[in-house]
């Protein structure tokens, strides 16, 4: 079960940059997957996990709401972790 995320540098510097409520929802996810772990955090419907596409193909995404979303990994070093690797404002 994996239990423990991981953020990049570049993430730390985006969540200075946008709304306290993105920031909360993003730590909930966080204390999430650390209680229940990624398989049952990607089962709640409020946060729309979903394998991304493309160039990103490997990579997963959350809503944080309507306009942000995480995007994070699966990285398999010496032990499993979940690595947020960009907060963004998606583009419809």
């Amino acid at each position: 079960m994996i239990t423990k995320v991981v953020l990049t540098k570049k993430v730390i510097k985006e969540l200075s940059s946008i709304p306290d409520f993105i920031n909360d929802k993003l730590e909930v996810w966080i204390q999430t997957i650390e209680e229940i772990g990624i398989e049952e955090a990607r089962k709640i419907p409020g946060f729309h996990d979903e394998p991304l596409k493309g160039k990103r193909k490997g990579q997963r995404s959350i809503r944080l709401n309507r306009s942000y979303r995480a995007i994070y990994v699966i990285r398999f070093d010496s032990w499993v972790f979940v690595e947020i690797i960009e907060v963004n404002k998606h583009d419809y």
